[in-house]
């Protein structure tokens, strides 16, 4: 019975390298006792992604396949990968990101000796195609006021103790959550009086692309988030102080892409 349960769902995926580096990022792990569980989340490509994953999958014994036929989104996903998932830990991976060797033993470490969190997660470098330019800053224990700008999580960065998704029934699986699914876990487990930690370490490479004649976010998923953010700040009883923060995403939205791309740049 392996202790961590890495799960990744893959969609359409545009490059192969990019998902094999992801892959054996888990692989080369210095912490062995992990499954990963790769989901196929009904790409629509002709086969390409399913013939990706099916020769990945023979990087190593560990390595589970699941090829969904229809698309559901990430929360679905995540949910069928749960029910499946045999770990005492469950963390993800993005398929296009990188976890930097030690990052499963030391996420293990922290659970094991930090009883008083539900989960943990870390810091990041942030890289696209020219290489890496900017840094994911996060506190280190985040409070409820933590949440009123962004989610103060990275979540493909989070290990999470497996009896505390099950208590609150995993992800979310709503319109509103189709691109926010994270943040909405994230609410609704500190809404539950949970606690999570950071560690203020480069244990993953996330990627976000900086391109300044690229549209970042649809106002349509800035409009969901909205919507999550909402529910979030009512359940933790702060709605008046939120609600500045529950039109944020769609303010930024407005906000003309060549300035946005200078904004990030300055954010990371």
């Amino acid at each position: 019975m392996p202790k961590v349960s890495v799960i990744m769902s893959t969609y359409n995926c545009k490059s192969y390298k990019a998902l094999e580096k992801s892959i054996r990022s888990i692989v080369d792990q210095t912490y062995s006792d992990w499954e990963f569980i790769i989901y196929n989340d009904g790409s629509k490509d002709g086969g390409k992604t399913s013939d990706y994953l099916k020769k990945l999958g023979k990087l190593d014994s560990r390595i589970q396949i699941i090829d969904c036929p229809d698309n559901h989104g990430l929360a679905y996903a995540k949910n069928e990968m749960i029910k499946v998932a045999r770990g005492k830990y469950i963390t993800a991976q993005d398929d296009d990101d990188v976890s930097c060797p030690t990052r499963l033993a030391k996420e293990v470490n922290f659970l094991d000796n930090h009883p008083e969190y539900a989960f943990v997660g870390t810091v990041a470098t942030v890289f696209d195609t020219n290489g890496t330019w900017g840094h994911y800053d996060l506190k280190e224990r985040p409070t409820r006021k933590t949440f009123l700008w962004n989610s103060p999580f990275l979540h493909p960065s989070v290990m999470f103790r497996r009896e505390i998704l099950d208590q609150v029934n995993g992800y979310r699986v709503a319109k509103e959550t189709l691109r926010a699914e994270d943040y909405d876990l994230f609410f609704r487990l500190y809404s539950k009086g949970y606690k999570g930690y950071n560690i203020q370490e480069d244990l993953y490479e996330y990627r976000i692309d900086n391109d300044p004649n690229k549209k970042y976010r649809p106002m349509s998923d800035r409009i969901q988030e909205a919507k999550v953010r909402y529910k979030g700040f009512k359940s933790f009883g702060m709605l008046t102080k939120g609600l500045p923060y529950v039109i944020k995403p769609i303010l930024i939205g407005l906000i003309p892409q060549k300035i946005f791309y200078v904004i990030k740049k300055n954010r990371y």
